[in-house]
């Protein structure tokens, strides 16, 4: 029976092409946007969390609290050699190091830009730790060893011609805030713009250039293998809360592993997620305003035939089905095209970001769940248009539908 007023449907929908094919529109496009904006923002989150993970479930971050690229923690808060001794001899830590960031004024040839500046350890195990926590990979020339004072390793970006007028090399020189510095070794490309277009030094040398009184941006420790990082985290942060005399609660630093910095950017991209997606549906809601319309104009060309389905037999309940299929056969048409098109636009996006844009963070994801799921809410939203029409044509008096002319 439902398969008789699936058909009986389909060649209502067939014979009114045009009416029809405009109706979809609403939909297909709502659908589109739905669809491309949840595979870009799920592609971007599963990048993100790789890279993240990447870090290691073995790392703890303990950061000053304060704009660290700037350097504008007050003292009270930035990290110092004896908070680096604390987390060292924490329960379950084996290894520390710490690293400082700050932009500075960059000159080459007859370039000046401003670009971040790292700096770290080059002890051996400790620049090891600092290399695997931040994936730091060479791809050209040397890294930087004990007694490197004025010799740097650039970001890949530094090097790219298409981003650069005078573009970087293994060689080269540069004048980091007025002091010279020789490039020895280049970072393989990272994706994260601000990483890729850093200058690495030693830890000593960034003493000289920024004057850091003897304080950190951050410290990176490494948990025994079998440890639980989030148990040696909690243990980090209630050492240094008794070394500098805080009630729990007041921590002006931050203690982090992957997982908790994973959970921080879920947090804010699930809300962007929500409110790209919230302005994406107001075409759904055009598209059922358009389905409601094209119902409710259906019912009234085809009064005569429901007058006549009636009295030979058709009951309430079949009229109103009958309507509703119509009207989810929209949604569900609209719904598979804007699929199709949507995952289309995302593979689209996701080329032009690894040609184009050098990055592989947009990337298209999806799953069966979002296929289904997409073409299940626009047949929801066809039919839920069409109640209402649906509803009165099954309310129609025969009599009153046969003398309707």
């Amino acid at each position: 029976m439902i398969r008789d007023y699936a058909k009986m449907a389909l060649m209502n929908l067939l014979h009114r092409k045009t009416r029809s094919w405009l109706t979809l529109i609403g939909i297909f496009i709502g659908i589109t946007a739905v669809v491309a904006l949840i595979s870009l923002g799920q592609g971007l989150q599963h990048a993100i969390t790789a890279e993240f993970l990447e870090l290691g479930a073995d790392k703890i971050q303990i950061s000053a609290k304060g704009n660290e690229f700037t350097g504008n923690q007050a003292l009270t808060s930035a990290l110092k050699d004896r908070d680096l001794r604390t987390v060292e001899r924490t329960n379950g830590v084996i290894l520390a190091t710490t690293y400082n960031m700050r932009s500075a004024k960059i000159e080459w040839r007859d370039q000046i830009a401003f670009y971040g500046v790292m700096g770290f350890s080059t002890e051996e195990r400790r620049f090891q730790l600092m290399n695997d926590y931040w994936t730091l990979k060479l791809e050209e020339g040397r890294s930087l060893k004990q007694g490197d004072m004025y010799k740097a390793v650039i970001g890949k970006d530094l090097s790219n011609p298409d981003k650069l007028e005078s573009p970087l090399k293994v060689g080269d020189k540069v004048k980091i805030n007025s002091t010279t510095f020789e490039i020895v070794g280049m970072y393989a490309k990272m994706g994260d713009p601000g990483a890729d277009t850093a200058i690495y030094v030693s830890e000593d040398a960034f003493k000289i250039l920024f004057d850091t009184q003897g304080t950190y941006d951050g410290i990176v420790a490494q948990v025994n293998p079998g440890e639980d990082a989030e148990a040696v985290a909690d243990e980090v942060q209630a050492e240094l809360r008794r070394e500098r005399g805080l009630d729990e609660g007041d921590e002006n630093f931050n203690v982090q592993t992957p997982k908790d910095l994973i959970d921080s950017f879920l947090v804010v991209f699930n809300i962007v997620n929500f409110v790209i997606i919230g302005i994406a549906m107001i075409s759904l809601i055009v598209g059922a305003v358009g389905i409601m319309n094209t119902m409710y104009t259906a019912v009234l060309e085809r009064t005569k035939e429901i007058g006549i389905m009636k009295a030979i037999g058709a009951t309430n309940k079949a009229v109103l089905t009958i309507f509703l299929i119509e009207s989810g056969m929209l949604g569900l048409i609209g719904g598979l095209i804007g699929l199709i098109t949507g995952l289309g636009l995302a593979k689209i996006t996701e080329y032009i970001g690894k040609t184009v844009l050098d990055t592989l963070l947009l990337s298209a994801w999806w799953s069966w769940g979002l296929v289904f799921g997409a073409l299940a809410f626009a047949f929801i939203t066809g039919a839920g248009a069409g109640i209402m029409p649906a509803y009165r044509a099954s309310k129609q008096k025969p009599v009153d539908s046969l003398r309707y002319e």
